[in-house]
């Protein structure tokens, strides 16, 4: 199964928090920066943000970026 790559940003970012590599509270770097991170487009990034805040792993607050949300693991 082809994955897309806003769902293989998504689970990279779920496995980090989920491990506690970002740890709950943290602020996730800015969209501009995740995006040359994992070598992908902006607007990747917000799809993958989406999902990652549709599962409650993250929120994002307006005019001050996303923040991982404790997790029940």
């Amino acid at each position: 199964m082809v994955a897309y790559e806003w769902q293989r940003v998504a689970g990279e970012i779920a496995a980090d928090i989920k491990a506690g590599r970002i740890p709950a509270g943290a602020a996730l770097p800015s969209i501009l920066r995740l995006a040359q991170q994992y070598g992908v487009a902006d607007h990747t990034v917000r799809r993958a943000l989406r999902e990652l805040r549709e599962r409650g792993l993250i929120e994002t607050l307006p005019h001050k970026g996303s923040y991982a949300l404790p997790t029940a693991d």
